[in-house]
């Protein structure tokens, strides 16, 4: 196994508390997030009005926060990956299918921002050049080997990146706000404010894709929180995530609706050109936008697909790192992006949730209740020990959960959490007699 999925020792950990808020703030103030936002709007039509939207995206940070301060602290603890982490509730084989569900959904989050920041930099080549030059996907390509660079240098490259994108684009976006508010608010009082919107399924759905952006981040969590240093509380840990992602993931929330209300347009790259009508000032909200898509990539989209690939295929992170790069250049992020309607990425948020919810449910259920957060690390990476194989009780349980959550879609995420999470408890409680699985749990005999 390639040393970069060894425990993390205190000394190697080097990402300070302060460090981290801003990570999770650079997170939180990206384009994709902002996509989100605008998908209540679909086709100049408000799902839900602004009300409803909020309230909806505070549940939806409530929860997310909730499930990371859960999920974080085996990582935190003994300093582990997820995909080691994995291997407690399915097994050193079984592993390999619960962490592509997590791999995957990155890669192509990682073609979708990348091809956000694409847009926005063939913006600025159009303003440039006079109009001469328009090629998106040539930008795209451009920006996708730039990053690949730039995470060959690691988890110190995203500390600097996300530090500079938090600030950076934390500036650019209440410049924005105040010109949606002077001179669009006719505009989106109309179309959202005054909108009847839903209380009903097309709310919850909401909530649904709201956090589902996040399912893929909160469980790996681990991946984060084992780089952070030591002695943190379990409470101040939990504000770590709670408060950057609410100031953050909220306002940016809020701006995407506001800009798909005054421009009917759901793609921020190119939105916010439309309202900003001098091009040198285009030019900079545009280069915003590139950095701030770099810095989300770090962070959410980078690390944990290199550490399934490097744990699959035993190459140096160095390698893994640039084949994830490569593989988000096919994930067709201009068939989930459209100009006026982001229904394309709101299902594919939903889809992978219905997953994400039921594996993140196991992990939670066997760290808390399954092995009072007490796992031996040396058994998790003991190729022949209790561990070994699948764990038929943690891909049933899976399995039963993505099947429930498909049932309604809309809401995927929650129902898998919760169909997911009492079968494997039952199933470990009464099923798989002799299961080496049971060793270290409350049902070993």
């Amino acid at each position: 196994m390639d040393e970069s999925l060894h425990p993390k020792s205190d000394q190697d950990r080097t990402v300070k508390p302060r460090d981290y808020i801003f990570m999770w703030i650079g997170d939180g103030v990206n384009i994709g997030n902002m996509t989100l936002g605008a998908s209540v709007i679909v086709a100049g039509v408000a799902k839900l009005n602004i009300y409803q939207t909020i309230l909806a995206a505070l549940l939806a940070i409530a929860i997310i926060s909730t499930v990371f301060a859960l999920n974080d602290r085996l990582g935190y603890k003994k300093g582990i990956p997820y995909v080691v982490q994995l291997r407690m509730s399915f097994g050193t084989k079984g592993t390999i299918i619960s962490s592509l569900l997590r791999g995957i959904p990155a890669i192509v989050w990682y073609g979708i921002q990348s091809w956000i920041g694409g847009t926005a930099l063939n913006e600025i080549a159009i303003i440039v050049t006079n109009g001469s030059f328009d090629n998106i996907f040539i930008c795209f390509i451009a920006l996708q080997l730039f990053q690949i660079v730039l995470s060959l240098f690691g988890f110190h490259a995203i500390k600097w990146v996300e530090t500079v994108a938090s600030v950076v684009f934390t500036i650019g976006l209440i410049y924005v706000f105040v010109i949606l508010v002077s001179s669009y608010s006719t505009e989106i009082v109309q179309t959202w404010v005054q909108a009847d919107g839903s209380w009903g399924l097309t709310f919850f759905m909401i909530i649904m894709v709201l956090l589902g952006n996040y399912a893929g981040i909160f469980v790996s969590a681990a991946d984060y929180s084992r780089e952070l240093k030591t002695g943190l509380s379990n409470k101040k840990r939990g504000a770590l995530y709670f408060i950057p992602i609410t100031i953050a993931y909220g306002f940016v929330i809020i701006i995407g609706a506001m800009l798909a209300s005054a421009t009917g347009v759901t793609n921020p790259a190119i939105a916010l050109p439309m309202v900003i009508d001098n091009p040198y000032i285009s030019v900079g909200v545009s280069a915003f936008i590139v950095i701030t898509v770099i810095a989300t990539n770090m962070v959410a989209n980078v690390i944990p697909p290199t550490y399934v690939i490097t744990l699959l295929t035993k190459l140096r992170y160095r390698v893994s790192v640039t084949i994830t790069g490569l593989l988000a250049l096919f994930a067709f992020p201009w068939l989930l992006i459209q100009e006026s309607s982001a229904t394309g990425l709101n299902m594919f948020v939903l889809i992978y949730s219905a997953f994400l919810g039921p594996v993140v449910a196991i992990l939670v259920v066997e760290y808390y209740i399954l092995r009072k957060q007490n796992v031996n690390i040396t058994d998790l990476y003991n190729e022949e020990g209790p561990y070994a194989g699948y764990n038929p009780a943690g891909l049933t349980a899976m399995l039963i959960g993505a099947a429930a959550a498909f049932i309604e879609v809309d809401l995927s995420w929650i129902i898998g959490v919760v169909v997911a999470g009492i079968a494997y408890y039952l199933l470990s409680k009464y099923a798989f007699k002799g299961s080496s699985f049971k060793k270290g749990t409350i049902f070993e005999k």
